[in-house]
């Protein structure tokens, strides 16, 4: 049985685990993230996956970060929250552990694990969407990853779908991910109950009375009690998603889309607007089979899976 090292690096934890062929985790290690040291957490993602491959007897590493990663899989070009810029950490890990080392987008290591174990694997083409603080992206077709030219495929959240619209983190205007994401979500319950504190008054006393302390877990929990001022937030919300899913569609017509992330966790709250709306605007929608809606099934180990399996397809390519 193959055993891989998956590595899931985000800004506040590192969490490695060894996994096998059928997705499962044998054993796993977390460790706060040194964020502002950028040696040091690689340094410290390599010795992780040194002792967990030497007690385990793996044989890859796949690393899975928050960022821009190269077409050769191997050096982390830009990531926000790490302070990488250029990081050569392939090189950095396999010199430390002398296994062959993947590194790849968290998004499209996360998604790789749903098309291959989880919603999509009855798939061979699948959208996997992570709706969380913004929205991140996996395009799988014929039972591949989709990485483009640079490597750069698959940053969903940053295409324009309101021209003008909000101001994005990435310095451009009117991004998906500021309307279709969790953030979305709090901005439109912040500013409804900003502008009618009447309307929005459980969201409101959930947050004590604070609307800037609104959070999307105030928002869910009122839609869920049945709060018509939270059901509304997520009508909005799920508008924007369908509208963005059925852009996606008309390009690349996919069996299946899947929605993942923290937003997801609301289940029909979400998913019943999300299918309305992509299904309102799905193109050729009467001559066409309609790609599925389904939500996610790994959860929050989906990044170390998918990392350590997408290992073993680079070794074997």
């Amino acid at each position: 049985m193959s055993l891989a090292i998956g590595v899931d690096v985000g800004g506040t934890k590192i969490a490695a685990g060894v996994v096998d062929e059928q997705g499962q985790i044998v054993a796993q290690l977390r460790r706060p993230t040194p964020a502002s040291d950028t040696a040091r957490t690689a340094e410290l993602i390599a010795k992780m996956a040194k002792d967990l491959a030497a007690e385990h007897g793996a044989t890859t590493i796949g690393i899975g970060a928050a960022g821009f990663v190269d077409q050769e899989r191997a050096n982390v070009i830009f990531a926000p929250n790490l302070a990488w810029r250029n990081e050569p950490l392939q090189q950095i890990v396999e010199a430390a552990t002398g296994l062959p080392t993947v590194v790849e987008n968290d998004a499209n290591a996360a998604g790789w694990a749903e098309a291959r174990f989880g919603a999509a694997k009855d798939a061979h083409s699948a959208v996997v969407l992570t709706i969380g603080t913004g929205i991140g992206g996996a395009i799988i077709q014929d039972d591949k990853l989709v990485r483009g030219s640079n490597g750069f495929a698959g940053e969903l959240g940053h295409f324009i779908i309101r021209p003008d619209g909000r101001r994005c983190g990435c310095g451009l205007r009117g991004c998906w991910e500021r309307y279709g994401s969790g953030s979305a979500l709090v901005h439109e319950a912040r500013e409804l109950a900003g502008i009618d504190p009447n309307l929005g008054q459980r969201m409101l006393e959930l947050a004590h009375d604070d609307v800037q302390q609104i959070t999307g877990l105030h928002v869910t929990m009122a839609a869920q009690e049945g709060d018509p001022a939270a059901l509304d937030c997520f009508s909005t919300l799920g508008e924007w998603i369908g509208r963005g899913m059925a852009v996606i569609a008309a390009v690349l017509d996919p069996e299946v889309f899947v929605l993942a992330g923290g937003v997801s966790e609301a289940g029909d709250l979400l998913s019943a607007p999300v299918n309305k709306s992509f299904r309102k605007l799905l193109t050729a929608r009467k001559y066409r089979r309609e790609p599925e809606l389904r939500m996610a099934v790994m959860g929050n180990q989906a990044g170390m899976i998918g990392a350590a399996d997408l290992s073993r397809v680079g070794v074997q390519a």
